[in-house]
């Protein structure tokens, strides 16, 4: 008797299996057909068995759509815990991924495939082609952000050494192999590479550092340092791209072309507040860190942006131009 109770719960998770794997709103399956696809693992099922298997699958939580076909029932899985266009995002972010190396992003699509019949599973393998897009050689990245979320949420410092590469791309370690020992606060998600926000005790501040150029990753048994309100806030604006550099703070007004609207939205939400100026042109006011990053946003779109205030802000970009005039005039 126990031998049969064991074998029909082993019956029950082959037929979810089996419907899992092999129906969806395209693909339905009779109660021969399952019979004959549970025979395939050894199990004997008669129509009136599959009618009480189904009924316990189906109290069980799986969303399981019985319809009439013929003189009979068919029965496939009509929702899980995943549709498939939220699995298509989830493939494409995964595939076209840069800190993930083409063989993490195969294991990865590998698994998204199991959440879903092997019918849609096949198109999750779809090619995603993504313009200069480089794949990641660091492999351990993946194991390196578990080490750094575990040392966050215990409170707990890392160590790390940190690598460049140099004239010939080879990648080396800086300082000659320096161990950085540091108090990790926030992993940011940019410009598809992560970061870590972090005090590192060797500078006495907080500092960021690219994850995929972080080597030999260890936790250690210390606490991290507690921020002051002000080191907080610090901590929390370098989790932008353009506080990567420092810099100093600003609220600057710029007058931009109009078809750059989008540009501005995607950069910094749709909280912006732009004022038309004539037919083609617009001015905004955005808060950010007059840094490298900042300017090199900004005079990407040459002509088609400019900087009107504050007025210090606006010699700033004078004096880079400058400097870039002087450096590409030739001597006389």
């Amino acid at each position: 008797m126990p031998e049969a109770r064991s074998k029909q719960k082993q019956k029950l998770i082959y037929l979810r299996r089996i419907l899992l794997e092999q129906t969806d709103e395209s693909h339905k399956l009779s109660g021969p057909e399952l019979a004959e696809q549970l025979e395939l693992f050894g199990f004997t099922a008669e129509r009136k068995t599959i009618y009480d298997d189904i009924a316990a699958l189906i109290e069980s939580g799986l969303d399981i759509e019985i319809e009439r076909k013929g003189h009979s029932n068919v029965y496939y899985v009509a929702s899980r815990l995943f549709q498939e266009e939220e699995l298509y995002v989830l493939a494409d972010a995964v595939a076209s991924s840069k800190f993930l190396t083409q063989k993490k992003s195969n294991e990865l699509i590998r698994k998204l495939q199991q959440l879903t019949s092997r019918y849609h599973a096949q198109h999750l393998r779809r090619t995603v082609y993504v313009s200069g897009r480089v794949k990641a050689f660091n492999e351990t990245i993946y194991y390196t952000t578990n080490t750094i979320h575990e040392a966050i949420n215990g409170n707990r410092q890392i160590s790390f050494k940190y690598t460049e590469y140099d004239l010939t791309k080879k990648k080396r370690f800086r300082h000659g192999g320096e161990v950085y020992t540091v108090s990790p606060y926030y992993l940011i998600w940019e410009n598809d590479c992560y970061y870590l926000v972090c005090y590192c005790n060797k500078h006495e501040n907080l500092c960021r550092y690219r994850v995929d150029r972080m080597a030999e990753v260890s936790l250690l048994n210390r606490k991290r340092r507690e921020l002051s309100m002000g080191e907080e806030e610090f901590a929390k604006s370098l989790r932008a791209t353009y506080n990567m550099y420092g810099g100093k703070e600003a609220s600057v007004v710029l007058e931009m072309d109009s078809k750059l609207i989008n540009v501005v939205i995607d950069r910094y939400g749709d909280s912006i507040h732009p004022n038309p100026v004539g037919d083609n042109r617009f001015t905004v006011r955005i808060d950010v860190q007059v840094s490298p990053t900042f300017w090199g946003w900004l005079f990407q779109f040459g002509t088609e942006a400019k900087v009107i205030a504050p007025e210090w802000v606006v010699s700033e970009a004078e004096k880079h131009l400058r400097e870039l005039q002087k450096m590409y005039s030739k001597a006389e």
